[in-house]
């Protein structure tokens, strides 16, 4: 669910018409009465919600609902266009104003990219934890170790926040854990975040593929903003990792970082290739909805609030950060990153909206 009952309230105070698809909130632990006593209407499906001028939701439109899509409302929500090519061309035939989560910056930074990806992160080691157990394919190793039996390894690559979260989880239960990164300052930040001294390295091909080879467990939370992942663990590489280590690839949902990878779901999570155990689940938050629906309704408030106030284009032009989280308008590519990919012409975003 992208919003919280309490942030419904705070829009409809704000002098927005809430509108929420009845059960939205279910799975977040949010009923459809608390909407309604925080001011929202409830309706029956989701065409009647998709007809507001603005629809927020936590990740990009499933084919069911390409029907919905249109001019006449914007899209806020997680996009990852660069990874969906169908995607990409619905909105764009559609003319859709499409702003994406993990696209708007604020200081350089990612605000709302950020708790989905300490969220990912944390849960990567619980769900590496999983795979390394026998019945899911995996080595049989505990990475605390116990008795006198040696603890599992880690190796993280990326020292963003999805990484650090993940080694810090990581070295917390007893891990020894290797974080590769290409910044040294990230590398350094990864280091000082954890309970325990981690053993970081720059990344390189060499450094990755030698990397994986000494690992139990494998975490990929590499990201090139609004574009697709680039393929840092090869077939090879993978052949030649101790089998039934586990990979879990955080960036799934932009194309995926394992040769081998594929979207997996949280009904049916893992998938054993090359001899190693696959996680790659797409929303991977979606593990704990309630958790992240707070989180996201933390940092997704304050825009939603200012599309309320001064209207969609209004908001856009305001806020340069925000800007940069539109992908697509009026048939057009705004995002550089999603651009490349499909080899599209790019429109500057404030060009795009005059």
């Amino acid at each position: 669910m992208a919003l919280t009952p309490a942030g419904a309230l705070a829009l409809r105070d704000a002098g927005a018409a809430v509108v929420v698809e009845a059960g939205a909130g279910a799975a977040s632990g949010f009923a459809d009465r608390e909407y309604r006593e925080a001011g929202a209407r409830i309706v029956p499906d989701a065409g009647a919600a998709w007809s507001a001028d603005l629809v927020a939701k936590v990740k990009e439109p499933l084919p069911s609902e390409f029907g919905y899509l249109d001019a006449t409302s914007a899209l806020f929500t997680f996009l990852h266009l660069a990874a969906f090519t169908e995607l990409t061309r619905e909105l764009l035939a559609r003319r859709v104003t499409a702003v994406a989560y993990e696209t708007v910056t604020a200081g350089g930074a990612l605000p709302i990219l950020r708790p989905m990806s300490e969220v990912a992160g944390i849960l990567s080691i619980q769900v590496g934890a999983r795979g390394l157990e026998k019945g899911c394919g995996g080595r049989g190793v505990l990475l605390p170790g116990a008795g006198g039996a040696p603890p599992g390894d880690v190796c993280i690559l990326g020292a963003g926040v999805a990484g650090r979260s993940a080694a810090r989880i990581a070295t917390g239960i007893g891990a020894n854990v290797t974080v590769l990164d290409l910044n040294p300052e990230k590398l350094v930040l990864a280091d000082r975040e954890c309970a325990r001294p981690v053993r970081t390295l720059l990344s390189t091909p060499e450094a990755i593929a030698a990397a994986a080879r000494e690992t139990d467990l494998l975490v990929s939370t590499v990201l090139v903003v609004g574009e697709r992942t680039p393929v840092l663990i090869s077939r090879d590489t993978l052949r030649s990792m101790r089998p039934g280590a586990v990979a879990v690839d955080i960036a799934v949902d932009q194309g995926g970082s394992l040769a081998t990878s594929r979207p997996t779901t949280h009904a049916d999570p893992y998938f054993v290739e090359e001899g190693i155990v696959h996680y790659c689940v797409a929303n991977m938050p979606a593990a704990v909805p309630r958790t992240s629906t707070q989180a996201l309704t933390a940092v997704t408030l304050p825009y939603l609030l200012s599309f309320t106030r001064g209207g969609v284009e209004g908001a856009l032009r305001a806020d340069p950060g925000l800007l940069t989280g539109l992908n697509t308008h009026g048939g057009r590519v705004t995002c550089e990153g999603v651009a490349k990919a499909f080899g599209l012409p790019y429109v500057p975003p404030g060009r795009a909206i005059g």
